[in-house]
């Protein structure tokens, strides 16, 4: 028997992810856990890697790139406290998979992907499965997007040596954002939070991303 996109087999896979791979380790935001209990993660990689969409572990895109992990996208999406109205920008759309989750989560995403090829395939995903609020740009994440900022929300799929100093300035007041920093070998994911001028700072936990690659990235492992 052919498997569909929405075949019982990865209902099930869904399901003990969700269980497994999400609850088990702390996740608890009940929006994220539904959402990512049904949203399909083997449509945004090769059919040869379906076998292993709902098993923890990032997998390869092409490209140098990788889907990542899906309990890094539950707790990036968790960290963002994230109520259904907010405006939010995704540097990394990769796969699509994160701002596709995202797009359930948020009134509007506004997605970033260096690699023409990524993002046209990560479109043609969130097309696919009937996505309208994420709006995609080929380009440079790492100075943001002006012409929509402010943004309620920002989150980094790529590690930079350092905090990109354009992200948090196009921030909301009490806007949060999520991005790893470190080397090239281990990154910890920080929390950004603006008060004002202020913009507080909170190491979460080790992580380990593909490296942001634009103008203010501050090369990763110097």
């Amino acid at each position: 028997m052919v498997k569909t996109h929405f075949s019982d087999d990865f209902a099930i896979a869904r399901r003990n992810m969700v269980k497994e791979g999400l609850f088990a380790r702390g996740i608890r935001d009940k929006r994220v856990l539904e959402v990512m209990g049904w949203m399909p993660r083997h449509v945004f990689v090769d059919e040869a890697l379906w076998g292993e969409a709902y098993g923890d572990c990032s997998l390869p895109i092409g490209h140098g790139q990788t889907i990542s992990r899906p309990y890094i996208v539950a707790r990036m999406c968790e960290l963002l406290k994230l109520s259904g109205s907010e405006k939010l920008l995704e540097v990394g759309l990769g796969s699509g998979y994160h701002a596709a989750v995202l797009s359930k989560l948020v009134r509007s995403v506004f997605a970033i992907e260096r690699i023409p090829e990524l993002a046209e395939r990560a479109r043609k995903k969130l097309e696919w499965l009937g996505i309208k609020n994420v709006i995609v740009r080929i380009g440079d994440g790492s100075v943001g997007w002006k012409s929509f900022a402010p943004f309620d929300r920002i989150v980094v799929s790529a590690a930079a040596a350092e905090i990109p100093s354009a992200l948090p300035e196009q921030l909301t007041d009490s806007g949060r954002m999520v991005v790893p920093i470190g080397a090239q070998e281990e990154q910890c994911v920080m929390l950004l939070e603006r008060r004002g001028d202020t913009i507080l700072r909170k190491e979460i936990e080790r992580v380990r991303f593909v490296r942001l690659v634009g103008e203010q990235r501050k090369r990763v492992g110097t």
